[in-house]
């Protein structure tokens, strides 16, 4: 079971540093299906994952389900496909989602989205080495979101996600693996400040995968959090001439999940793991051991940019902070955009950041989406 363990923290790329590091200050908030933190699409992906406050496409459910009643066109598709670890001459892992919303009636607005992300065969052995069986793991989440504008300005959305996440089976050393699954919902707020030139401010902020534990055994004590979150956004929206518009923002990410305790014994694990879902929300932001200074590290910062050539030609930048002792995720990223018509597609790229297992797993990596709009011009 090892190098079970070992392959799917390299698959998720959400390596423990306590794993790796001979540090104490080091304590890395860790989640089950960590797939639902990994930029969906690659249009954010090219701005450093910066998603909360963008105009919104066809992809604006993954990111604010509010901002879809803003949207230009009233319907819209979009599928992007991610190669996970090609660095590692990888072939069979891989990331697919798949988004849509409809703008039924004025200021309203239904959505749906599919993350699928599947992590190639895997081999299981005991401890000693012996092979047992293979299998191939995957995990993948259904949403479906409703949204609707409160004024000209202000739009909020809520979306329901189903979560399965398969990563195991059968009996072994005693333990029964089974799939897990949890359910989770988004609460979501957009603010559209742009007038009628193209120019002005949108912020947004988004409570997403509030919800259930999930659990791969039938031991109800080894019941883990799913990754809720807490973001916030704002982006300037800039209008250079009549064919040129720059916009950039950031967005500000803090998980709703407990810190682990730095002691390992029984009764603080037990404390940990058996904490609320709820109150795990709100005590997410006091439970660090090294107190304030230490929860200030767990927000996550995003900042990105756009450029917009006559809504035809479309080139990005962006940049991914986390703290060393947190994660260590930090890169550069950059991509491109080009609409014809109806169709659109997005590429983007990862800066290669990292070294050995340290490696971010998109390093090298371009992701490429491509955009259906379906409807006439809405607004």
């Amino acid at each position: 079971m090892r190098k079970l363990t070992v392959l799917l923290f390299l698959c998720t790329g959400l390596i423990s540093q306590q794993a790796i590091a001979q540090n104490d200050s080091i304590n890395v908030v860790t989640t089950a299906v960590p797939m639902l933190r990994i930029s969906p699409d690659a249009r954010s992906g090219g701005m450093g994952d910066l998603g909360i406050a963008t105009t919104a496409d066809a992809n604006a459910s993954f990111w604010n389900q509010a901002k879809i009643p803003f949207a230009t066109q009233q319907s819209a598709i979009g599928i992007t496909y991610t190669p996970w670890l090609k660095d590692l001459g990888l072939n069979d892992v891989y990331i697919v989602t798949a988004a849509g919303y409809h703008q039924f009636a004025e200021g309203q607005a239904i959505s749906a989205s599919l993350r699928y992300f599947n992590l190639g065969n895997i081999q299981f052995t005991d401890f000693a080495g012996n092979d047992l069986q293979s299998f191939r793991p995957r995990e993948w989440s259904l949403d479906a979101g409703y949204s609707r504008s409160l004024s000209d300005k202000i739009g909020v959305g809520v979306a329901l996600r189903f979560i399965y996440s398969n990563l195991a089976n059968g009996n072994t050393n005693g333990v029964t693996y089974k799939p897990g699954t949890a359910v989770a919902g988004d609460l979501s707020f957009y603010y559209n400040g742009i007038n009628e030139n193209g120019q002005g401010f949108t912020a947004g902020a988004v409570m997403s995968n509030l919800g259930s534990k999930i659990s791969y055994t039938n031991d109800a004590r080894g019941r883990d959090y799913i990754p809720a979150n807490l973001g916030i956004g704002a982006m300037y929206h800039a209008v250079l001439d009549e064919t040129s518009k720059l916009s950039f923002g950031v967005d500000i990410n803090k998980l709703l999940v407990p810190t682990p305790p730095t002691s390992r014994s029984p009764e603080a694990l037990d404390a940990y793991r058996n904490k609320s879902v709820i109150s795990s929300w709100f005590s997410s932001f006091g439970d660090a051991p090294g107190g304030f200074g230490e929860e200030l590290k767990e927000f996550q910062i995003s900042t990105g940019m756009e450029y917009n050539y006559s809504d035809l030609f479309f080139a990005r930048a962006g940049y991914f902070h986390e703290a060393r002792t947190k994660g260590n995720r930090r890169f550069f990223s950059a991509g491109l955009g080009v609409k014809y018509n109806k169709l659109g597609f997005n590429f983007s790229y990862l800066v290669p950041t990292g070294q050995g297992i340290n490696r971010n797993p998109l390093s090298n990596t371009t992701r490429f989406s491509i955009l259906f709009d379906l409807g006439g011009d809405d607004n």
